[in-house]
């Protein structure tokens, strides 16, 4: 197990490159990438919902977490945006030198 993990979240299309930008440039984050927009339907107050979105996969820290959340939570659009984090078993070690290194 490493420090580095990595945070998922989705955000409007027009809004995504801003919030990412932001993390990395407060070292909250040492890389964020955003992905094509896409289509996502969920359940929102009892009624299925439809909207595009881009798919965040950011790469911080356990140490930057708290924070991090903290960040999105502020800059976020959404009253309730998805923050899952997917531990990191293994990376190469210069890669994740990197992640650290990066968001110090």
């Amino acid at each position: 197990m490493t420090d580095v993990i990595l945070v998922l979240t989705t955000a409007p299309e027009d809004e995504a490159e801003t919030i990412a930008r932001t993390l990395v440039e407060e070292r909250l984050a040492a890389c964020a990438n955003v992905h094509a927009p896409m289509t996502s339907l969920y359940w929102w107050k009892g009624k299925i919902e439809r909207d595009t979105e881009s798919q965040l996969v950011i790469k911080t820290t356990r140490d930057r977490l708290e924070s991090l959340a903290a960040r999105l939570t502020e800059l976020h659009p959404y009253e309730l945006p998805e923050l899952l984090v997917v531990p990191i078993s293994w990376g190469s070690e210069g890669y994740l030198e990197w992640v650290n290194a990066s968001t110090r």
